[in-house]
């Protein structure tokens, strides 16, 4: 059984930095795709970034202030977060695709995901 386990979240001053975490078991399939979303009350599900065997790819609404890194071969992947702002709080999850073709910023290309981190940037 895949499970998937973020850590990080937390209380931040607007401006500040926070490292996401998340960790996947019992991953069996070798490429897998690594996905960071994030939601905000009343909003919907948004894609942050992704990686996986063949790059990182990051929504052009975080570009130059969040950086996906990790290492798929050993299911682990972070979302880094800088120059955060007040508009970014929101419950941060990570999820597996185990999947050969996907989609990497839609939420429904996802298997697994894990239970979400919560992110408050305050002014």
């Amino acid at each position: 059984q895949v499970q998937v386990v973020e850590s990080g979240g937390g209380l931040v001053q607007a401006g500040g930095s926070l490292r996401l975490s998340c960790a996947a078991s019992g991953v069996t399939f070798s490429r897998p795709t690594m996905g960071w979303f994030r939601q905000a009350p009343v909003k919907e599900r948004e894609f942050v970034g992704a990686i996986s065997w063949n790059g990182t790819y990051a929504a052009d609404s975080v570009k130059g202030r969040f950086a996906i890194v990790g290492d798929i071969s050993k299911n682990t992947a972070y979302l880094q977060m800088d120059s955060l702002k007040p508009g970014y709080t929101a419950v941060y999850y990570c999820a597996v695709s185990l999947r050969w073709t996907l989609r990497p910023t839609t939420a429904t290309s996802y298997d697994y995901w894990g239970q979400g981190t919560q992110v408050t940037v305050s002014s």
